[in-house]
Order: structure tokens, then C-alpha cells, then sequence
């Protein structure tokens, strides 16, 4: 018997009361299982993610090892329901290193992140496996399965050969070098993001140099400054201090530097992400054309409504040929104003182009952010976001203060259905932090999901970046504040309102091109007057947001359109040049992004700037070869709308039928067939371009 060194027997035992007292190891004793981020340290999270590893192949080996003939039942389901441990450790751990990271957490995430992608890869290269799930396959038309379990085997299969179950031995060891290669390389970008981001500040200390800017902005730098130990006003790269400044600062000089600081993101220094980049479009180009594909695109958009490249560049280009007149003719505008404000001839640059189009949008509506703010307290918002789901769905909202929470500022809420019953856990977080990185989204702790005839309610939670409260006032929103929080809410609805059988299946598990839909949905109604009524009043005084600011807010509604859609596809032309490249990337990046967007540019570019070295939704977000999915989602969004319209935006009727067919049926069917059983028809760009004031 080979002896046991005292260390050895030391670390042994370590390791195992570090297990006996990890929270994820053991049932959540919580109302409605949710996560107990009280009880969960630092040094839980490795451990855990060993041991649901260990207990996931044990679950492999069980459907690998199983001598009854492959079937539905024993593969299939088997298969879906596995792992579960291993999900719950890495929805708390990756949700976390988004929203409340820090050194420690993005140490264990280089730690463990390989050994994540070597344990996916043993199960989808596992050969054994794949010939039980391809006998199943084969029996498909035999099975008598219904809509949903027919959708799940073919997912399973298709998921199975886009990892590299049909490749030579050879080319299977490629492909695992590859794919844990590409899964390091989209991590170091985000964490390179996020980093950069927080180790820039702009500090200033001269009050003159300050003019333009509000006093809640001011309030909110001073306090900034304040929790830094420093003197003066501090301006970062989080999106309300940034927007913030760039909108309203009068200083062309600071907001050139501000720009240039957000525009030059990592790039080069020590957070440098352009090899990065290099490395993860030659990863995924090596990986599809590993796999039989000409480029990433066409691996990507086999599940996508869009299906291949050549559907998306058709709408990008629709898209352009429609609004681009628009867009110069605002650009024009935008620039004659300011020359006439000035006294004297100014060329519009980016870093210009908020501050004078803010000024000019006041002249032309008389409405700027400072106007609107008062009437979008956050506490007022949030009733009238939730409400919202009230009047169509029926769903309430009630704070649980004993649902533990990770962070002091997020707030979790019970959600009950129109009948009383429990439906969901959602969390709020609503303020930037140095540990979450930028944006705002929607993601899940939980997932929905029936298992043993029981029915697993979600628990979501929203993600954002809102402007702060300050000493004197509470959190104020601006109006594209109260939209974000609107658009992640529909995502999350999508969440909660998930009602399937498989995991894989529920909620927002759907085509890329599709998942915006729901929340891009919500943003219309921001310009309803009958919603606004329900929700807006002055946070000092409680009156209602007046019918004037109201009609300015909805004359306003499609001010610089062109310029926001031409800017929208700059990005989605940036990430297609990327994915449908053939051969290995070896171009200088400027100059590869400056020509796949030259055609959207409304404005002069500021050289050195770029959008790639931080361009965090393709390479590192999950929207690689489907950012077009944002202006996809408005031509879906624009048109769905427009039967609401038709019909009474509360109209019960077709407020149902968007829940039956949309919200509740995740990814058990094609969305195309959802889409049209809700609509009665395939969409068009046409709502979207009579929206926008295209066209009549």
C-alpha cells in the first residue's frame, strides 16, 4: 500500500472541509433555492467547479457506460438534464465576474476557464457518446416525439458535430486546442476591457474648467473625486459619467481628451487587445474551416434566422441605402448649427457631435436630458417598468429583503403571475461599479426548466450602469437610461416567463436574431403618452409629466435616426469583415476597420481611435458574426409593434398572443413559424422605415 506523505494527508483533509462548508455543495436553504451570496467566499468557487466537473463526468460515464439499446429517454434527456451542479457554480462565478469582479475573481477565471473548455470538449469529442446520440438521431422519424423533444434531439446532434464529433482523431485534438486556445483569448480581451476602463479617470480641478456641465453631473464628479481621496471633479469611461460629458461639457479640449482616452482602449500598453484580436478571428476562421466552413459566418449563421451572409449583408446594405440620406442631411444640420452657435467655421468631429447635437436637439424640441430627468426618479421608473408588465401580462412585483443579494445596491424581487403564483426571482443592480464592467444586460442564476414532473422557476437578474443619486438628490434618469432599463426588461420577461421542459430550450436559449426581439419590443412603448402618463412625475413635486414635454418627447423621437442606424451598422459591417474572412487574418487592424466601415461614416474619423480593441459584444460577449441581430431585432420589434398599435398598445387580445407565441416558447420552435403564428405574417423593413419617418 503506497504510503500518504503528512502534507499530502494535510491537504487531503483541507480540501475536504473546505468542500463540507461549501455553499454550492449543499441544497440552498433559501426561499425559492435561490443563491446564498451571503454564505459563498472567494476560495469556494475552485473547489466547486472540481467537484461538479467530477459529478458531471460521472453523469457522462453513466449514459456512456449504459448497456440498454440508445434511446430518447436514456441519451437525450439524460444528457440535457446533466451537469446541473456545474451550471449552478458557473452562473453565480461568471455572472459575478461581470457584475462584482475583482483581481481575485479574474485569477480563478484564467485558473479554471481551461480546464472548463477541456471538460466540454471530453464530452463532445467523446465518441462513445456521439454514436449513442447519432442512433437516436437516425430513429428520429420513428420516435413519435413531440415539437419540443424533436427540437432538443436535433440540437443535441447539431451541437455535437459543430464540436468536432465527425473529425478524424486527428483533427479532434485540433479542435481542442483550438477551442481552449479561443476560450482564453475571448476572456483576456474582457478582462483587458474592463481593466482599462477602470484604471482611467480624468481629474480636474479648475471649476471653470467645468462649464456647460450640470450641477447633478458636477455632484456626481465631486463625489466621485470624493470616494477617491482626491480634490475636484472626477470624469471616468463608465457610460453615465462619460455621456454625461461628452454631451454638456463646453470644452472641446477635455472632450477630445475623454474621447480619445474611451477610443483608444486598449490599445497598446499593458492591456494591449490588437494581438488579441488577431488571435481570436484566426482561432474561429481555424475552427470553422476545421469544420467544413468557408468562414466563422457561415458556422454561426446556420442558426440564425438570417441563415448565411449573404441575408445579412442584403439587409445592412437596405438598411444603408434607407437611412443614409437622412444621416448626411443630419450631419449637415448638426454642423451648420454649430458654426452658427460659434460665430465661426467648425468641422463636426465625434467628439463634438454629442455636445452639439444635444444643443441643437434643445433648440429644435426644446427638450434636453436635464428637462426629462426630473420626471424619471428611479424608484417612479422602476413602477412604471414593472407596471408595465402588470397591465399587459399580470404579473406583480414584490422586494424579498431575505433573499440574500451580492452587492448592498441590488435588490431582489418575488414575481407572481396574473393568478397569484409564483413565477420568479428577479434582481436589480442598477449603478456602476469599479468591479462591473460596462453596458447593461440581462442574465439568469437559475434557469426554467421541468425535471421529475417539477416544475424549476428562473431567477433572473438585471445588469446596468445608471447614474447615481447624489447627496442632494435621488437617482435621475435620463431618457435613454429609462429605454435601457425598458430593453433589458423585455430580455428578462423573455426569462421569466419561460414555460418548456429542457433547459437548453427555455427562455432566451434562442437564435441570436431573434433574442433582441422581446426587448427591443419594450422600448416602444417610451413614446406612448398613455404609458408615460402612468409613471413620470416630478420627483419634487409629484406632477405629471406635462403634455408638452410629452409631445416634445415624441417629436423628438426620430431626431438623428440616420445617424444612429449608420452607426449601428458600422458596428455590424466591422463584425461580418471580421467572420466571413477565408483566409488567415494578417491585415493591420486600422486599416481593416476603416475600410469595413468607411461606407457608414457620417462624421470625420479621429485618427488613432478605434472600435475593435474594445468591441467587447464580438469578442468577448457572444455576438461574433451577429451584432446585425440589433437591427434585425428593430425591423422584428418595429413591426410587432405596429399591430399594437393597430390594435390598442394595451390591447389584452394581442398582448396574449405575443406571451403564447413569443415570450413563453424559448427555443422549442423555428421563430420565424413563432413569429408569423403571432403576426399573421413575415416582417418587413417597412415599419421600422415608416417608424423612423423614412417613409409615410
Amino acid at each position: 500500500m503506497k504510503k500518504i506523505s503528512l502534507l499530502t494527508s494535510f491537504l487531503i483533509i483541507h480540501i475536504c472541509m473546505i468542500q463540507a462548508g461549501n455553499p454550492f455543495l449543499s441544497k440552498y436553504n433559501i426561499p425559492h433555492g435561490t443563491v446564498p451570496f451571503d454564505k459563498i467566499k472567494i476560495r469556494d468557487y475552485e473547489p466547486a467547479f472540481e467537484e461538479a466537473m467530477k459529478i458531471h463526468n460521472q453523469e457522462i460515464q453513466k449514459i456512456v457506460s449504459n448497456k440498454e439499446a440508445p434511446t430518447f429517454q436514456n441519451t437525450i434527456e439524460a444528457l440535457e438534464y446533466s451537469g446541473e451542479l456545474l451550471e449552478k457554480v458557473s452562473n453565480v462565478f461568471f455572472n459575478l465576474l461581470s457584475a462584482e469582479s475583482s483581481d481575485e475573481m479574474m485569477e480563478i477565471s484564467q485558473h479554471i476557464q481551461p480546464k472548463l473548455t477541456e471538460h466540454s470538449n471530453n464530452i463532445s469529442l467523446n465518441e462513445i457518446l456521439y454514436q449513442k446520440v447519432k442512433t437516436v438521431y437516425e430513429q428520429r422519424n420513428q420516435l413519435h416525439l413531440n415539437k419540443e423533444q424533436t427540437r432538443l434531439l436535433q440540437n443535441t446532434y447539431d451541437s455535437f458535430a459543430d464540436q468536432g464529433a465527425n473529425l478524424s482523431p486527428e483533427d479532434k485534438k485540433k479542435y481542442r486546442e483550438l477551442s481552449s486556445q479561443l476560450s482564453s483569448s475571448t476572456l483576456l480581451f474582457g478582462q483587458n476591457v474592463l481593466k482599462a476602463t477602470n484604471a482611467y479617470f480624468l481629474l480636474i480641478t479648475d471649476e471653470k474648467k467645468l462649464a456647460g456641465l450640470p450641477q447633478d453631473v458636477m455632484d456626481a464628479a465631486a463625489q466621485k473625486a470624493q470616494s477617491k481621496g482626491k480634490y475636484g471633479w472626477i470624469f471616468d469611461l463608465s457610460a453615465p459619467s462619460y455621456i454625461a460629458f461628452m454631451k454638456y461639457s463646453s470644452n472641446r479640449d477635455l472632450r477630445k481628451e475623454l474621447y480619445l482616452a474611451y477610443n483608444t482602449k486598449c490599445v497598446g500598453g499593458e492591456y494591449d487587445n490588437l494581438p488579441v484580436i488577431k488571435d481570436i478571428v484566426n482561432t474561429r476562421l481555424a475552427i470553422a474551416r476545421l469544420l467544413g466552413d468557408d468562414s466563422y459566418a457561415d458556422k454561426i449563421l446556420r442558426k440564425r434566422m438570417a441563415a448565411n451572409p449573404v441575408y445579412v449583408y442584403r439587409l445592412l446594405d437596405e438598411l444603408w441605402t434607407g437611412f443614409r440620406a437622412s444621416a448626411l442631411q443630419e450631419y449637415k444640420e448638426v454642423q451648420g448649427f454649430a458654426i452658427g452657435k460659434e460665430g465661426k467655421y467648425i468641422e463636426v468631429t465625434p467628439y463634438d457631435w454629442s455636445y452639439y447635437s444635444d444643443k441643437l436637439k434643445d433648440a429644435k424640441f426644446e427638450l434636453n436630458d436635464e428637462k426629462v430627468r426630473p420626471y424619471f426618479e428611479l424608484e417612479n421608473v422602476k413602477k412604471g417598468v414593472f407596471g408595465l408588465a402588470t397591465r399587459l401580462y399580470g404579473i406583480t412585483f414584490r422586494k424579498n429583503p431575505k433573499i440574500p443579494v451580492y452587492h448592498p445596491e441590488v435588490e431582489a424581487f418575488e414575481v407572481y403571475d396574473k393568478n397569484g403564483a409564483y413565477l420568479a426571482v428577479l434582481y436589480t443592480d442598477f449603478f456602476p461599479r469599479e468591479g462591473k464592467r460596462a453596458g447593461a444586460w440581462m442574465t439568469e442564476f437559475q434557469g426554467q426548466k421541468i425535471k421529475d414532473g417539477k416544475m424549476l422557476r428562473p431567477h433572473i437578474s438585471l445588469v446596468m450602469n445608471f447614474t447615481r443619486p447624489t447627496a442632494s438628490k435621488p437617482a435621475l434618469l435620463t431618457f435613454d437610461e429609462v429605454e435601457t432599463f425598458l430593453h433589458e426588461f423585455g430580455h428578462s420577461l423573455h426569462g421569466m416567463f419561460a414555460s418548456t421542459t429542457y433547459p437548453s430550450l427555455s427562455g432566451t436559449n434562442v437564435y441570436r436574431d431573434f433574442v433582441e426581439l422581446p426587448s427591443q419590443f419594450m422600448e416602444n412603448f417610451l413614446i406612448e403618452k398613455e404609458y408615460l402618463d402612468s409613471f413620470a412625475v416630478h420627483y419634487e413635486t409629484g406632477e405629471k409629466i406635462p403634455q408638452e414635454l410629452i409631445d416634445k418627447i415624441v417629436n423628438a423621437a426620430n431626431f438623428n435616426v440616420g445617424y444612429l442606424c449608420l452607426r449601428q451598422l458600422s458596428f455590424a459591417y466591422l463584425d461580418m469583415a471580421y467572420h466571413t474572412i477565408t483566409e488567415p487574418f494578417t491585415s493591420e487592424i486600422t486599416l481593416f476597420e476603416q475600410d469595413a466601415v468607411r461606407k457608414t461614416l457620417v462624421l470625420p474619423p479621429v485618427e488613432g481611435t478605434f472600435i475593435s480593441s474594445a468591441f467587447s459584444h464580438i469578442f468577448s460577449g457572444g455576438y461574433a458574426a451577429g451584432y446585425y441581430s440589433y437591427k434585425w431585432a428593430e425591423v422584428l420589434d418595429a413591426d410587432a409593434f405596429a399591430l399594437f398599435k393597430e390594435k390598442g398598445i394595451f390591447n389584452p387580445e394581442v398582448a396574449r398572443s405575443f406571451y403564447e407565441n413569443i415570450l413563453t416558447k424559448g427555443g422549442t420552435e423555428d421563430p420565424m413559424e413563432l413569429y408569423v403564428r403571432f403576426r399573421g405574417q413575415k416582417p418587413s423593413t417597412d415599419a421600422l422605415m415608416k417608424r423612423s419617418g423614412i417613409t409615410q
